[in-house]
């Protein structure tokens, strides 16, 4: 029945500011400005096929929200860091270890990498990777050379 995550919505306190970062940064194709109600929407992927909305409000109002983008797996292990780098965007992994590369999610598997947009929402480039999950591997999180060890195991 359900085949997928159409749309989210987050709450921004700047429009501009975070159109320029989900269109300029990211880019994202932006398909809808609303500035009666300070609005605005972008597909994710190709037309139609996704949808992220912003809806501007007070800070007061914000609750900081955390949403993957999906992506290549080769993409997040070779690019992701240089594109958020380019972008002067901090990231970091699952781990928090301070080490500048993706992390592998052995209970998926996927590969991933965080970063976060103007107001502080929590934003994951993740990449599905091939193979089963494995019981017990259901916590644990690994460098991509680790997982390729363990993954036929």
């Amino acid at each position: 029945m359900i085949k997928g995550l159409y749309e989210t919505h987050l709450y921004v306190e700047n429009l501009e500011r975070s159109i320029e970062f989900y269109a300029k940064t990211l880019g994202l194709k932006q398909c809808r400005y609303g500035a009666e109600r300070r609005t605005a929407f972008f597909w994710i992927g190709e037309d139609k096929q996704f949808m992220l909305g912003l809806w501007e409000k007070p800070k007061e109002e914000i609750d900081l929200r955390h949403f993957a983008f999906q992506c290549e797996p080769e993409w997040v292990l070779n690019e992701s860091v240089a594109f958020l780098k380019s972008r002067n965007l901090n990231f970091w992994n699952f781990l928090n270890d301070e080490k500048e590369q993706p992390m592998v999610f052995c209970w998926m598997p996927a590969i991933s990498i965080y970063f976060s947009d103007p107001d502080g929402h929590y934003l994951e480039f993740i990449g599905i990777l091939p193979g089963e999950t494995k019981s017990d591997d259901e916590k644990r999180v690994v460098t991509y050379a680790e997982w390729l060890e363990i993954k036929d195991k």
